[in-house]
């Protein structure tokens, strides 16, 4: 598919207003009922957004809306619970809501963004369940309706969402299934107008009639930011524009932590979820436990176990059960008892799912033995943001003393990795350099994140030639963990330098 381009137009307000929110279209009514049950989704109160829905659908039995506003509690159900038997029990509602909104009025706007958003919210969640034909299939749906809507409808702002999302994703997929099936038609993206787009609207959206649909818009431009593009900029920009979201919304207290735990924020991250809003309204969220957890550990504080146990407790789940044990495990090393750590590695062995990539790393990590005390700690601090003490534990392993070469290049990897964040950069270099060469044939990630982490120094440095050849390194290591994410990270960083 040729690059996305969304057509710009500049409309009289008296034109503009036939594509607002609102009852001008009998069976596209996103009325006052509807706007306040789509608020209280994006807070993630479900239980009460659902009686809402429950209600337009009695009073307005025809709106179309309704089935769309049905759809989206069931995303955010299945974004909370992760659950295998609520996602079988719910999947089957898709079909009669699109039939609904298909069969309705094809002059509104709605009609087939409501259907691509659909499509979207299934392909989402399908990706989590393994489901990946199906998500391929309802992720070309969505983007041909889409595409389809930004021609009849120019002046809808909305279509830039959900392209702006599948451009943004499909332009950094990685190699393999998802990838392959959506290029058979034709269906690639792209990074930089998908980032373009969401940044557009984030930033219209406050001063337009748009701005309930704010939440939403911010929600999928800080992950993709985050975990699509890995942008240095993605904590602040999250930031920014969380800032005007209620504080009443449990998804915003989701979103700035995940993001601050993921940029080296540790101490954001422990401050949001401990003041996050709470209550039986909310939507149960266990995963909220389990980024506690992480977020503890990373600064070495053992009452981390306390939020792993609530969360395997809580959780009905296919993600994060291999990785909270491997965590267990981590802490009962760290203690000294090494009993401990085995019993935790058999449930890491035993217990949960590999769906998830960091499941599969946790199985991956216990199958290769214990880690060593030293480079573990380090790596939970660096993980937390704590770059300067992270390399204070480094300064007290000896290399020498490192008796496997996989240790040997996470020792490196790790000095690179600290020295980068603190600007040191040459220093860095160094580092990354000798971690290329300990570990070209491990299956370990630590030679060829560090060969991409060279080449955006490198790049940095205005040397785009040591910057290409870093990339290509990254690219032609194979068998390592975080593979396909590494080489896709390498050949966007290419494709800047062309």
């Amino acid at each position: 598919m040729p690059q996305i381009k969304i057509l710009n137009s500049k409309l009289s307000l008296a034109v503009l207003l036939l594509f607002l929110p609102g009852p001008l279209f009998a069976k596209f009514d996103f009325n006052a009922n509807c706007l306040k049950a789509y608020q209280l989704v994006f807070e993630l109160k479900l239980n009460a957004a659902r009686q809402m829905i429950t209600a337009e659908k009695k009073m307005n039995p025809d709106n179309a809306i309704v089935p769309l506003l049905e759809n989206y509690a069931d995303f955010f159900q299945l974004l909370t619970s992760d659950s295998k038997e609520d996602f079988n029990r719910l999947k089957g509602n898709k079909s009669a809501r699109l039939d609904q909104i298909s069969d309705d009025d094809a002059k509104s706007p709605y009609n087939l963004y409501a259907q691509a958003e659909i499509n979207l919210q299934w392909a989402l969640i399908r990706g989590r369940f393994g489901e990946q034909f199906n998500a391929a299939m309802e992720i070309k749906k969505a983007n041909s309706y889409l595409q389809e809507n930004a021609k009849k409808f120019p002046a809808f702002h909305l279509n830039l969402k959900g392209l702006g999302l599948i451009n943004a994703v499909l332009g950094s997929l990685p190699d393999g299934f998802m990838k392959n099936t959506l290029s058979t038609f034709g269906i690639k993206g792209n990074t930089k107008s998908g980032l373009a787009m969401m940044q557009k609207l984030a930033d219209a959206l406050p001063k337009s009639t748009y701005e309930p649909f704010y939440e939403e818009v911010i929600f999928y431009y800080s992950f993709v930011l985050t975990d699509v593009t890995h942008s240095e900029n993605a904590y602040a920009e999250t930031m920014k524009y969380a800032a005007r979201i209620s504080d009443a919304s449990l998804l915003k207290s989701y979103l700035k932590a995940y993001v601050s735990a993921k940029r080296g924020h540790n101490e954001e991250a422990i401050k949001t979820l401990a003041e996050r809003p709470s209550g039986s309204q909310y939507q149960a969220f266990p995963y909220l436990d389990y980024l506690m957890g992480v977020a503890r550990l990373n600064k070495l504080d053992f009452s981390a176990a306390n939020y792993f146990n609530k969360f395997l407790q809580g959780n009905k789940g296919v993600s994060y059960v291999k990785d909270s044990y491997l965590h267990l495990a981590w802490m009962e090393l760290l203690s000294g008892d090494g009993k401990g750590y085995q019993l935790y590695a058999e449930k890491v062995k035993s217990a949960g799912y590999t769906l998830h990539e960091r499941d599969k790393q946790a199985l991956s990590e216990v199958m290769s033995g214990a880690p060593n005390t030293g480079l573990l700690k380090a790596r939970l601090l660096f993980d937390g943001g704590y770059y300067s003490k992270s390399l204070e534990v480094l300064s007290g392993v000896k290399e020498a003393e490192l008796g496997q070469l996989k240790d040997k290049t996470e020792y490196h990897y790790r000095l690179g990795r600290n020295n980068e964040e603190l600007g040191k950069l040459d220093e860095a270099l160094e580092h990354y350099q000798k971690a290329v060469q300990y570990g070209k044939g491990l299956k370990a990630y630590f030679a060829a994140n560090s060969a991409l982490f060279m080449g955006k120094i490198y790049m940095k440095k205005k040397n785009f030639g040591q910057a290409k050849a870093s990339f290509n390194t990254a690219i032609n290591m194979k068998g390592h963990q975080y593979e396909n994410s590494i080489e896709s990270q390498a050949r966007d960083s290419l494709k800047r330098l062309n």
